[in-house]
């Protein structure tokens, strides 16, 4: 396997992080794909070996500090470096006005969208710099995190933005390349939880929006 041809995923079960996996795994990518819940991992990796791709499951929880340091360091072991990181991993807390934020659901936003991020980026940066082309991680925007009604999500949301944003422009020089880009609006399970009564048919697919990320990432 190619060193630049390691993908890492985290966020990979559904949705975009799903559909990008199998995109890049049918390109040539191996993925690394992560997220909580195994089930759902293993229906990707079917859909994966399926378009003739291959997968490795990490089924862990970003938040575990440990286990995403010793993922990590068996990446480092097993193939030395990633060519590319997908960070697509989110909490959506329910909406409602910022005078009602459940604590409950401010401290999982937080743990999820914003500490993950944080403490993400140090552990992975190494990885990518050890990629010959010094590699490339992506993070999506949300246009929709600075409005109404979405203060949890909005402001963790912004806060992992930030953290991009700030990496991006300190990595111009040396790399990794931060890319960051904003999808069309999907029918995923977060957007169904924001918008319920929408008529999905409208909705750019997942598969398109993959696709097109992934053009972009070549």
């Amino acid at each position: 396997m190619e060193q630049n041809k390691i993908a890492l995923v985290t966020g990979a079960s559904r949705g975009i992080g799903a559909a990008l996996s199998e995109e890049l795994a049918a390109r040539g990518w191996h993925i690394v794909a992560v997220a909580r819940t195994l089930g759902a991992l293993e229906e990707l990796d079917d859909r994966i070996k399926a378009r003739g791709g291959s997968a490795t499951l990490a089924a862990m929880d970003v938040t575990v500090d440990d286990a995403m340091r010793h993922l990590c360091r068996d990446i480092h072991d097993r193939w030395g470096s990633v060519g590319l990181w997908v960070h697509s991993a989110i909490q959506a807390p329910p909406l409602s006005p910022a005078g009602h934020i459940a604590i409950k659901e401010w401290d999982k936003a937080l743990a999820v969208n914003a500490r993950a991020t944080g403490v993400l980026i140090p552990m992975v940066a190494p990885l990518l710099a050890a990629s010959p082309d010094k590699g490339t991680a992506l993070f999506l925007e949300d246009p929709a995190a600075a409005t109404r009604f979405h203060s949890c999500y909005g402001a963790t949301k912004l806060a992992q933005m930030a953290l991009a944003r700030a990496w991006a422009e300190e990595s111009v020089k040396t790399g990794p390349r931060v890319m960051i880009e904003t999808c069309a609006p999907m029918p995923t399970a977060l957007r169904a939880r924001f918008h319920p009564g929408e008529n999905r048919d409208l909705l750019t697919p997942c598969a398109s929006e993959a696709a097109r990320l992934a053009d972009l990432l070549a």
